[in-house]
């Protein structure tokens, strides 16, 4: 008898396991190259946070998926051939976005064929989860990051005119009396924008019930993490001009930068602190004793 029971989950698991395997032939080439763009850009380090995410994600809603009414839908396989047509597109004419993205598509296509569309409707946050470790176009990278990089110029000649520093900007370069400090690319904040984003996700998920809040929070990390830039690049300014070029290298750089994300994620917990008093009845949504009851989601 436990034979019998069994073979259904051994059939499972095996179909699963060669599902994985024709996933990794298809795809080694490309999830290689992408583990070696996280390893390589300090831009999307923060990739190595995102499968390991989306796996607890889908484990989260086990219980949810094993209740869920399983109907194959035949259009997924039109879904799984239009993400194979992607990957083929992105092989050869070497565009890595399309190619990585089609991954998440197929993913999506199977899980529709498979399982069918309540299944794919429970999955749609880790799977929509997974565009966040590939790697943005170059021309849409560089579109962003040039505006930001004259953005924390601007910002920082502004504070440091502020705070009684004489200052010359020319472009996304900062003359000083003692030095000349040049925002580059690095410097733009989109490393510590996608980084925040993606931590506002995660934190927003598991702190706040509410979607719309969810919502508000990941659309403040945007403007915390542009501001807070802009406050390094003048802190940058003022140690440099009184403490010399040494103050805007090498460690204290590095540490400045750390400190201002520190910074940024505290704010993102500020704002999502003052959004738990806000929509919420004073006296309701209580239990017994007086104790507050959390609103559920739907995840």
């Amino acid at each position: 008898m436990s034979a019998i029971v069994s073979s259904p989950h051994r059939a499972a698991a095996a179909a699963a396991g060669l599902f994985l395997l024709a996933l990794g032939i298809t795809y080694g080439r490309v999830l290689v190259r992408l583990a070696e763009d996280w390893a390589t850009d300090p831009n999307y380090s923060h990739g190595f946070l995102v499968l390991p995410l989306v796996a607890y994600l889908v484990w989260e809603r086990r219980a949810l998926l094993a209740r869920a009414e399983r109907r194959p839908a035949w259009f997924g396989l039109a879904v799984v051939a239009f993400g194979l047509i992607m990957l083929a597109g992105g092989t050869l004419g070497a565009e890595l976005f399309t190619a990585r993205v089609s991954l998440i598509v197929v993913l999506a296509g199977t899980v529709l064929f498979v399982l069918g569309p309540a299944h794919a409707r429970i999955l749609v946050f880790p799977l929509a989860f997974l565009i966040l470790m590939i790697p943005l176009p170059a021309i849409v990278f560089n579109r962003i990051a040039f505006p930001l990089q004259i953005f924390a110029s601007q910002f920082g000649e502004q504070v440091l005119q502020m705070v009684g520093v004489p200052v010359l900007r020319e472009g996304n370069v900062i003359t000083l009396s003692t030095t000349s400090l040049e925002v580059a690319e690095a410097c733009s904040g989109i490393r510590s924008l996608a980084t925040l984003i993606t931590l506002g996700l995660v934190y927003g998920y598991f702190m706040e019930p509410r979607l719309w809040a969810r919502v508000v929070i990941v659309a403040m990390t945007i403007p915390i993490a542009i501001v807070t830039n802009g406050l390094r690049v003048a802190g940058t300014g003022v140690a440099a001009y009184h403490f010399g070029p040494e103050a805007a290298e090498g460690f204290f750089h590095t540490f400045s930068g750390w400190m201002v994300f520190v910074l940024a994620f505290g704010m993102v917990c500020m704002v999502s602190m003052m959004l738990q008093y806000v929509g919420r009845s004073p006296a309701g949504d209580e239990g017994e004793g007086g104790r507050a009851v959390p609103a559920r989601a739907t995840r």
